[in-house]
């Protein structure tokens, strides 16, 4: 490998390296606020965990779609489903700010990213669907074991990105356990 495309490649991965602090609304168990790359990196094992599952998926593709389907957030960060605009495409501005990530990387890294992001984004593909509906799995989960503040809305998640996650049995049949969780914490919540 070229000099020149190491020096790329670290630079990327210097602009990668603010996921670690672009914050999310998901909450920890210990009230702090999750990072991207926290959602990011249990996206990934999750989906690791039902490999098995998935015979059919290609799981190199669906692991590098999960590992770069949040890269734009690194730029402009994170808006959350429950604040998101109608007729703002936030894709658009995520592709915007991938692009600018990319620009030290050599060309065809870029095309490979990018290919896998619009795949993602467009949820053309199995993997793609797949990515999308363990992505909503995983927030989802998370919103259920954080410590979350006294007005979240976790109603919104018992619709949340169903039309992925009932996708097939084995994401709905997980969907379904953590819309148990969600439902008491919904319940408790308005008892307050």
């Amino acid at each position: 490998m070229k000099q020149a495309e190491l020096v790329g490649i670290l630079a990327f991965l210097n602009g990668a390296e603010q996921l670690k602090q672009t914050l999310r609304s998901a909450h920890t168990s210990n009230g702090r606020q999750e990072s991207t790359a926290e959602h990011t990196w249990r996206l990934c094992l999750m989906v690791m965990l039902f490999e098995k599952q998935f015979t059919d998926i290609d799981m190199l593709k669906l692991l590098k779609m999960c590992i770069i389907h949040d890269l734009g957030e690194a730029i402009s960060g994170d808006i959350a489903a429950v604040d998101q605009i109608e007729g703002h495409d936030k894709g658009a501005q995520e592709r915007i700010d991938l692009l600018q990530l990319m620009t030290p990387l050599p060309q065809e890294l870029q095309d490979e990213i990018l290919l896998l992001w619009d795949e993602y984004e467009h949820a053309s593909s199995p993997e793609a669907m797949m990515a999308k509906a363990f992505d909503k799995l995983e927030t989802m989960l998370q919103h259920t074991q954080g410590m979350n503040p006294p007005d979240f809305d976790y109603g919104f998640n018992l619709n949340y990105g169903k039309r992925y996650t009932d996708n097939t049995p084995l994401t709905a049949q997980i969907r379904a356990l953590i819309d148990i969780d969600t439902a008491r914490l919904a319940k408790d919540n308005s008892t307050l």
